[in-house]
């Protein structure tokens, strides 16, 4: 049974702590600064393991330790990492970083530890609800052969895919990352904005749209984009256009603003599927008149 210590006991961290326990690992501790989640999840699903307030952790021995602490400090953990590390033949340091690479922990690797990194594609509020999402989920990992091959034998463990990307391109990676997550969850809050000027609550705003999200979702898993877009920009309906203008006046400029960038998105996503049409030219040109208008 493979031992695992894990650096920075949040919701990412403590997410994997606890499926990681479920799928057979044996957790020996838990390092964190604060103690609340920490506390929570020795009591509920890990009872074996040791509590240990970062920095005081005493010696580490573990065969796996997992840093998920925020990025800008991991380097500093690393280092800190040098005076309490037991280091055994093929013991593997990994982070959670999805936009830095395994050279974050590189004087962890000058010291004989195997170092990568190992980001989820999942979204993790709550570390007892994202415990359950890594089922299916898609990680990315890179670093030395030996770390990426205990990263994977992890990601199978917890019914999670890898792939490698080259670790120059992971800034653009993460931003892809966000975009389909964070960013999304942000257009959302935009869409509930628009929604609550029509006389509903926020709360019953997102309630409304909620299923509509999760139809487009569904679409995704089987349709590319281009395919799967519905709407009136899909339709290429400048009438309904014209309509949703009329309806902007309550909105700030930063709404009307993601609007416009998203709408000729979206028209680009229409000339990919069906090629440049007359229609199409002309609902660019009244996007851009709109957005000249808007400020």
């Amino acid at each position: 049974m493979k031992t695992v210590t894990i650096v920075g006991v949040g919701k990412a961290g403590g997410a994997l702590a606890i499926a990681l326990s479920r799928a057979g690992y044996s957790i020996e501790k838990l390092a964190h600064r604060k103690s609340e989640i920490a506390r929570k999840i020795k009591r509920k699903e890990i009872p074996t393991a040791t509590l240990a307030r970062w920095p005081k952790v005493g010696a580490i021995s573990s065969n796996i330790v997992i840093v998920a602490v925020p990025d800008p400090e991991i380097s500093t953990v690393s280092h800190a990492l040098e005076g309490v590390l037991r280091i055994s033949k093929g013991q593997a340091v990994l982070h959670t970083s999805g936009s830095l690479t395994s050279g974050e922990l590189s004087n962890l690797a000058r010291l004989g530890c195997e170092t990568g990194s190992i980001h989820p594609l999942v979204s993790i509020s709550d570390p007892f609800l994202g415990a359950d999402r890594f089922q299916n989920a898609y990680f990315c990992v890179e670093g030395s052969k030996t770390s990426i091959r205990e990263a994977r034998r992890i990601i199978k463990a917890l019914g999670g895919k890898s792939f490698t990307i080259d670790p120059s391109k992971k800034g653009l990676y993460h931003a892809a990352a966000v975009t389909s997550a964070g960013h999304v969850t942000a257009v959302f809050d935009v869409a509930i904005e628009m929604l609550s000027k029509c006389g509903v609550t926020r709360k019953e705003a997102q309630n409304i749209l909620y299923p509509l999200l999760s139809s487009a979702v569904r679409n995704l898993e089987r349709q590319s984009t281009d395919v799967a877009l519905t709407g009136s920009f899909a339709r290429l309906d400048i009438a309904a256009f014209e309509r949703h203008l009329s309806s902007f006046g309550p909105l700030s400029v930063s709404v009307k603003d993601v609007y416009f960038a998203l709408a000729e998105r979206s028209l680009d996503m229409v000339e990919r599927r069906n090629g440049t049409t007359g229609g199409l030219t002309a609902f660019r040109e009244r996007i851009s008149i709109a957005k000249r208008n808007s400020k």
